[in-house]
């Protein structure tokens, strides 16, 4: 199942896999900011890559509130109760950690279906979507973890070992996969120029520091209006909390620097990619900055605590959420100094292989005839 635009981004090479594989046969279950007109529709870009979608799930209501949030939850469950029971599938594969994601896994664990999970094991201990990934990891049977320390911290929550593989980040798979667009491909796709100067901005609601998304983001646009010089990508944030208030925020931005700034509502991978070629640095609090761009040998500039807890790549700059903070931040990011630590290659996510080590992980698990675990207790 997907619900976001990263997401579907993450579990395209696995996706893309399992369509070719023979013996193997592809459900798509798609919801959440995919089927929203507000979040530019991006369940046409699914199927214009060539997959059949078998369940649309509309479960995002038109409003950002922690009850809003809620209650899409709830809708979510109880449409995926009624899917699962259609599509009777054998596996369902879940990544990562957002509500769409928590509701599909409480549905499938009802429901007796094995769950494959991805990215367990991780810390964002900004925002609640830690707490739910680790429910989701109580609730499936085999665990897919982007390091080593991840996976014995799945096996710290009581998984067995058994049922526990550290197969890197599945992100990277595309960077290996993909044909990437080339520089003036991407400038007419993006109908903006891309010099030296530019950087991509990506910020998220972080969503237990209630009511400060407005206060944060007009620090960061503050920030940036510290550096003229500077063209500014921005990609607008998911449907979280708080998010249509940065949403706002960025769109009045963008239309009082026309000539430096633009937003986009969804890149798409191969777009988001292939940015990534071409510019100096990533700004924001999007785990891609972590995951995915150092490969790219370019600085991330992380704001807040919204990835706090996850293994960072030396590439990769802490700061605090005021100005002055991510001024200082960006500086040091744009310094050749720092854009030659960048450059050094730093494995810590695996290489870019992890699909084909999932599905021939899960094949060779077959179905289960049980979902029953024993909770493994470390030795003392």
């Amino acid at each position: 199942m997907t619900g976001s635009r990263a997401e579907y981004g993450l579990l395209y090479p696995l996706m893309r896999l399992i369509k070719k594989k023979a013996g193997v046969n592809l459900q798509l279950i798609v919801t959440g900011m995919h089927l929203s007109p507000e979040f530019g529709l991006t369940f046409k870009q699914i199927e214009s890559d060539g997959f059949t979608i078998h369940e649309k799930i509309e479960m995002l209501l038109s409003a950002d509130t922690d009850a809003a949030i809620t209650k899409s939850t709830g809708l979510g469950l109880i449409s995926f109760a009624g899917a699962f029971q259609r599509l009777k599938p054998d596996w369902v594969v879940i990544l990562g950690d957002r509500f769409e994601s928590f509701a599909a896994a409480i549905a499938a664990h009802l429901a007796g279906l094995p769950i494959a999970h991805l990215h367990g094991g991780e810390l964002t201990e900004g925002a609640t979507d830690d707490a739910m990934r680790h429910a989701i990891t109580k609730m499936s049977y085999l665990h897919f973890t982007s390091t080593e320390s991840y996976r014995k911290r799945v096996i710290q929550l009581g998984e067995d070992p058994k049922r526990v593989f550290n197969t890197g980040a599945i992100g990277l798979d595309n960077i290996k996969g993909l044909k990437l667009l080339s520089k003036k491909k991407l400038e007419q796709e993006l109908a903006f120029p891309i010099n030296e100067n530019t950087i991509l901005v990506t910020y998220h609601p972080v969503t237990l520091e209630k009511d400060q998304a407005l206060k944060q983001m007009n620090q960061l646009l503050q920030a940036l209006d510290k550096f003229p010089e500077l063209r500014i990508i921005f990609t607008l944030p998911n449907a979280d909390a708080g998010g249509r208030e940065i949403i706002r925020l960025i769109n009045e931005y963008v239309a009082r620097h026309t000539e430096n700034t633009r937003a986009y509502t969804s890149l798409g991978q191969l777009k988001y990619l292939s940015t990534l070629q071409y510019i100096t640095a990533v700004v924001g609090n999007s785990s891609s900055g972590i995951l995915e761009v150092p490969y790219f040998n370019i600085p991330t500039v992380n704001i807040g605590d919204r990835q706090t807890g996850r293994i960072k790549p030396p590439s990769v700059i802490d700061t605090a959420t005021d100005a002055r903070s991510i001024v200082s931040g960006i500086r040091k990011a744009l310094t050749p100094s720092f854009a030659a630590i960048s450059k050094k290659p730093v494995h810590l996510y695996g290489k870019g292989d992890t699909a084909i080590r999932i599905l021939s992980t899960i094949q060779r698990f077959g179905k289960p005839s049980t979902i029953k675990k024993k909770f493994f207790d470390l030795p003392s």
